[in-house]
């Protein structure tokens, strides 16, 4: 059976995180938004009112005639499906606490240039946007690498995994969020990767994966730009 991803084309964005883990898993699936007339289907469905509980927004993912939305509700699905969570259902809780920690810090990443509103464009919320980013890079952002940091060194094996010994899509996720940050804010990322060196050293471990390192250099991977939750503007990054 095919899954059917459907996200915003264009950017990496919250469906990143359920890209990566179905290509680790060399699982079939179509990014539907990138297809043609694929964006037209995506926004039916978000306005289908008939067939049960229509999403609010993407990501979210079809398998068969069975609709999830949200990314770590997503990741929580596929997780033992495609061999990327723990087996019992304590680990895949704590996988689940640990992608939706990953969410809140992902909304915060967005927030720093769109504070007010995400209906007015960056120039329309600059001042703010630059206090709020203040705020973020000197407060937030030690807060939850720190706090993913700590997780690496309590869970100690050969190699770095945020849980047990054994890959799972929260792994993924950290990757893409260090992917994320590092374009958004290059400035304070090199700063602050000293302090975070299991988390570097997770980013490097997954990058070197052959599945994701195929991925990375094909055109199905999308390049982080101004439209999506990573964005790079210099005047909110530290020098």
């Amino acid at each position: 059976m095919t899954y059917e991803l459907y996200y915003w084309d264009g950017i990496p964005g919250r469906g990143e995180f359920v890209r990566l883990a179905l290509e680790q898993a060399g699982a079939d699936y179509v990014d539907v938004a990138r297809t043609d007339g694929g964006m037209a289907r995506m926004m039916a469905m978000m306005k289908n009112k008939t067939a049960g509980v229509a999403p609010l927004a993407p990501p979210f993912l079809r398998d068969g005639e069975f609709l999830v939305s949200h990314a770590a509700n997503i990741l929580l699905y596929l997780g033992n499906r495609l061999g990327l969570a723990p087996e019992d259902e304590a680990g895949r809780i704590t996988a689940h606490g640990l992608q939706l920690t990953i969410t809140d810090f992902v909304a915060e990443i967005h927030d720093t240039h769109h504070p007010i509103g995400v209906s007015l464009y960056y120039e329309d919320q600059k001042d703010e946007a630059l206090r709020r980013a203040e705020n973020f890079l000197e407060e937030r952002l030690p807060k939850f690498l720190g706090y993913f940091e700590r997780q690496l060194t309590k869970n100690s094996h050969r190699q770095v995994h945020a849980l047990g010994g054994t890959l799972t899509y929260v792994d993924l996720s950290l990757f893409h969020l260090v992917e994320g940050l590092r374009y958004a804010f290059p400035g304070a990322m090199t700063a602050a990767e000293p302090d975070y060196p299991l988390l570097v050293a997770l980013n490097a471990q997954v990058s070197h994966l052959p599945r994701i390192k195929a991925y990375l250099a094909s055109e199905r991977r999308l390049a982080f730009n101004e439209q999506g939750i990573f964005r790079h503007y210099p005047e909110l990054d530290r020098s």
